[in-house]
C-alpha cells in the first residue's frame, strides 16, 4: 500500500503532525509527506490513501487574506517562525487544481485551538468535503489536533496523530 500525507503548515505544527500521521501509516505502508506545494498530480495519483491536511483559519481552511495575516502575525512576535513552505499556495489553490473525477481512499486532518469546534472551526470538514468532491471516499471522519494558544502542540498530541496514522493503515488493511 502507498499512502501520500499532504499538508499545509504556516507555524510548524501541521508539519509535524503530518510526519507524525505518516510514521503511524508506515506501520504497513509505503508513506510520503508533501507540502502542499510539491503535491503534484503525479504524487497523488500513485496513492491507495491520500492524507491532506492543514491549519484551521477563520474557522475554516486558510485563505490567501488568512495566510497574508499569519505572516503578519509572526513578524511581530519573535517566539513564531513561518514554515518554509508557508509562502507558496495553499490546499484551497491545490484543490482547485486537482482533477475531478479520481478514485481512491482519503481522509482529513487539522490543527487548531483547543476548544469546540463551533468557536474555534475545524478545517478538516472542509478538506473532507473538498476529497469527496473530488471522488475520494474517505475512511474515517475529520480529525483534529490540537494548540495552545501560544500556537504550540499540546502534548500528546504527536503521539495521538501517530496512533490515528496507524489507526488509518488498520482500515486500509481491512479493506
Amino acid at each position: 500500500m502507498i499512502a501520500v500525507v499532504v499538508y499545509e503548515s504556516m507555524f510548524g505544527n501541521t508539519h509535524v503532525i503530518a510526519d507524525h500521521i505518516a510514521e503511524g501509516l508506515r506501520s504497513r505502508s509505503e508513506t510520503t509527506v508533501v507540502a502542499v506545494h510539491d503535491a503534484t498530480e503525479d504524487v497523488v495519483a500513485g496513492a491507495d490513501l491520500l492524507v491532506v491536511g492543514g491549519p484551521t483559519h477563520v474557522h475554516g481552511m486558510s485563505s490567501h487574506r488568512s495566510r497574508e495575516g499569519a505572516k503578519e502575525i509572526a513578524a511581530k512576535d519573535d517566539d513564531l517562525e513561518l514554515e518554509p513552505d508557508a509562502e507558496g499556495p495553499g490546499l484551497r489553490d491545490w484543490f482547485d487544481e486537482l482533477a475531478d473525477g479520481r478514485t481512491g481512499r482519503a481522509a482529513a486532518f487539522d490543527t487548531r485551538v483547543h476548544a469546540t469546534a463551533v468557536v474555534t472551526g475545524q478545517a478538516s470538514k472542509g478538506i473532507a468535503k473538498r476529497l469527496r468532491r473530488h471522488g475520494f471516499e474517505l475512511v474515517a471522519g475529520p480529525e483534529s489536533f490540537f494548540v495552545d494558544k501560544e500556537n504550540r502542540l499540546e502534548p500528546d498530541e504527536a503521539e495521538r496523530a501517530e496512533e490515528w496514522g496507524r489507526s488509518l493503515a488498520e482500515v486500509l488493511q481491512q479493506a
